[in-house]
């Protein structure tokens, strides 16, 4: 248990650096280097991708509030946004954790690859949509909550890779887009926690310490290390060319992915 626990907190230093440094985390970085870990302790292959989406999720809610705070003390944060969307999101990331929890081991794998190929595709080109409309109202704000936590619960992400664009869309400029986000990732976070522990609390092959689809010792120690580790990142972003670690990280990201295909198929 130690070894793992030193291994995790490896990881969350990380996940930390690398969030703070090219904005990135959760299910693009936690849930590779925990696929990868799960195989390497030998837990099952039938849970492992599960685990991972699962766990990374719960890491987000410790993360997520500290982040939108920290958003939301220099005024980032578009809290009218939030609430139009967030019934949407918590409705979403829940209901999808149920569809995540039944899709089998592999297929799920391979959807994730497909979201790794998407984010870093988009690192690689850095594109950016246009703004060209305004927000919509409520009604549209829950749909697009719904798909946004959906998509979030199948990958393990705090729903960034989303709802950024979706905000930049919607003429909310990139700084509040981005505090928003960091809001709207709680109730993802929660949502999708709740889920994953509830459709996991009676899988068979679980590890011990596991709670549902949520392995404690991994939460334990990637939140421990990567909330300390994030602005360590942020910090570095500044000496650093980060448009060129942008596109040696998305390079990355395809190797991973590949290797990811690879087990899969």
């Amino acid at each position: 248990m130690l070894t793992s626990l030193i291994l995790y907190c490896v990881l969350g230093a990380l996940a930390g650096i690398l969030a703070g440094l090219l904005g990135i985390g959760g299910g693009a970085v936690v849930v590779p280097m925990l696929v990868f870990t799960f195989k390497w302790q030998n837990i099952s292959p039938d849970i492992g991708i599960h685990l991972a989406i699962g766990t990374s999720l719960a890491s987000i809610m410790f993360t997520a509030v500290s982040s939108a705070w920290a958003h939301h003390r220099r005024g980032g944060v578009n809290w009218q946004v939030f609430r139009y969307i967030a019934p949407g999101i918590l409705m979403g990331t829940y209901c999808g954790s149920f569809v995540a929890a039944r899709i089998p081991a592999r297929y799920l794998q391979i959807f994730f690859v497909a979201f790794l190929l998407y984010v870093a595709t988009n690192m690689l080109l850095n594109k950016k949509p246009n703004a060209s409309r305004q927000l919509p109202g409520f009604a549209g704000m829950t749909g697009a909550g719904l798909f946004i936590g959906a998509i979030s619960s199948l990958v393990g992400i705090g729903g960034g890779t989303l709802s950024v664009p979706f905000l930049v869309w919607h003429n909310v400029d990139m700084r509040r887009a981005v505090g928003t986000s960091a809001a709207i990732g709680f109730p993802i976070a929660l949502a999708g926690t709740l889920g994953f522990i509830t459709n996991g609390w009676n899988a068979p092959g679980l590890p011990e310490y596991a709670l549902g689809f949520v392995y404690l010792p991994a939460l334990v120690g990637i939140v421990a290390v990567s909330m300390f580790t994030a602005p360590i990142g942020a910090g570095i972003a500044h000496k650093l060319p980060v448009p060129r670690l942008k596109k040696f990280f998305a390079c990355f990201l395809y190797v991973v992915a590949a290797k990811m295909l690879m087990d899969v198929l």
